[in-house]
């Protein structure tokens, strides 16, 4: 060990009012301890949070959208044949995509309805699995003109919340009318039809859950007047983040007439607001860890100011000025590396736990941190990022770093005349 070495950690441990290390010393590792756990913290938060939304989007949603330029897509059998052959995607399923409104008897909801082939579907999507009343064969029920006696309704597929606010549950009938409809000699008169509820489902996003409905690809086409023609092919693919890529080969091999959206294009918006709000947050947050470093400052001008005698000594014994220097960061650097580890250690546990702990504070107080109504999720959600927390742990230490420098650099120029003057 080097005299450097033992004498900045002997002065870490220089008693104070019989105290084993002095209160400023402790604020100022409390103080970056305090900075790393809140940047952890809240960075793990909006990376589980950004996860958890996206995961949730593309749960619900393709990875990528094949459409026809101008119009309805109608060779989309071979389009989604040719799309399955590109390397890369996992499954295809051609979809119908409008709006329209569900009445009950307790009143009436827009609604956006999403036509879809119930045997391909599940190599998109996750709706089967979200299923948490009834079924999805239901759906197979054909749309007619006109029912015989025995005759079964058409299913229709609702999310949770969409059940709630309307009043109605599994096999109950509701009205899907069409704004659109049909034009006849006094004018257009919208498209109503019954459907039977068949199938309840749940996506834990309030966005979905409150305004999706699903029904049979065919009875789509029948209730949309859209012949033989569909919105466009879902693509599902291995690796979502080379989207842009398997979209250039799916676009090539359909042909010109055809393009391409991807989930990032399709969510460009919210995802890049995430990502600025999160860089926001690291910026905001770091300052925390500077007010901390201006407190290692402080300690270290007090111990400067107090070891003035032994900083004159050491210089009469032959000390240099990078020695002394050396001396003093090396305590400012303990300071700060302590309350580095100490924020990752507890930042790390409460990021882990910070579920069960909203948990806790939720019973305690007796409030919803998230309202599901509100909010696109209800529960906290948070993923440890360990790039994340090596940078932040990195960016702690080098600010403890910098913070060493002015009052090592005048220890370093002390004049050991001028202190041993009137000793």
């Amino acid at each position: 060990m080097s005299y450097e070495l033992f004498i900045g950690l002997r002065y870490l441990k220089a008693k104070r009012k019989q105290t084993f290390i002095s209160i400023i010393t402790f604020i100022s590792i409390t103080g970056v301890m305090v900075g790393v756990t809140a940047l952890i913290v809240v960075l793990s938060v909006m990376t589980g949070f950004e996860e958890d939304l996206r995961d949730k989007i593309l749960g619900v949603n393709a990875h990528l959208v094949v459409l026809e330029l101008g119009k309805g897509m109608d060779e989309y059998k071979i389009v989604a044949e040719k799309a399955k052959n590109v390397d890369g995607v996992v499954g295809t399923t051609p979809f119908i995509y409008n709006q329209a409104m569900i009445s009950t008897e307790t009143g009436v909801v827009g609604v956006v309805v999403r036509g879809m082939d119930i045997d391909t579907v599940g190599d998109v999507t996750i709706l089967p699995k979200r299923i948490k009343q009834g079924s999805l064969e239901g759906l197979r029920n054909m749309l007619q003109e006109t029912y015989a006696k025995d005759s079964q309704l058409p299913g229709i597929a609702i999310g949770r919340e969409l059940s709630r606010s309307l009043g109605i549950a599994l096999n109950e009938e509701v009205n899907l009318i069409s704004p659109s409809g049909i034009m006849t000699a006094a004018g257009p008169v919208p498209r109503i039809a019954r459907f039977k509820v068949s199938g309840i489902f749940e996506f834990g996003m309030y966005e979905y859950d409150s305004s999706m409905a699903f029904i049979s690809l065919e009875n789509a086409k029948r209730f949309f007047r859209m012949g033989d023609t569909v919105t466009g092919v879902e693509v599902r693919i291995e690796d979502i983040y080379v989207a842009e890529e398997i979209g250039r080969h799916i676009q090539k091999a359909a042909g010109g007439f055809y393009y391409v959206r991807t989930w990032m294009d399709m969510n460009k918006n919210l995802f890049s607001a995430l990502k600025l709000e999160k860089i926001a947050m690291f910026i905001i947050l770091t300052l925390i860890i500077l007010v901390a470093a201006f407190n290692i400052i402080s300690t270290l001008i007090m111990v400067v100011m107090e070891k003035g005698k032994d900083i004159a000594i050491l210089k009469s014994m032959g000390a240099t000025a990078g020695s002394i220097m050396r001396i003093f960061m090396i305590e400012g650097l303990v300071i700060g590396i302590t309350g580095t580890l100490a924020g990752v250690a507890s930042g790390v546990a409460i990021s882990f736990h910070l579920e069960r702990i909203v948990g806790v504070i939720e019973w305690l107080f007796g409030f919803k941190v998230l309202r599901p109504d509100v909010y696109y999720i209800d529960k906290l959600p948070s993923k440890v990022d360990p790039y994340t927390v090596i940078t932040i742990a990195i960016v702690a230490i080098i600010i403890s770093f910098v913070a060493t420098i002015y009052p090592s650099w005048r220890a370093s120029k002390f004049d050991p005349v001028e202190a041993l003057r009137y000793e």
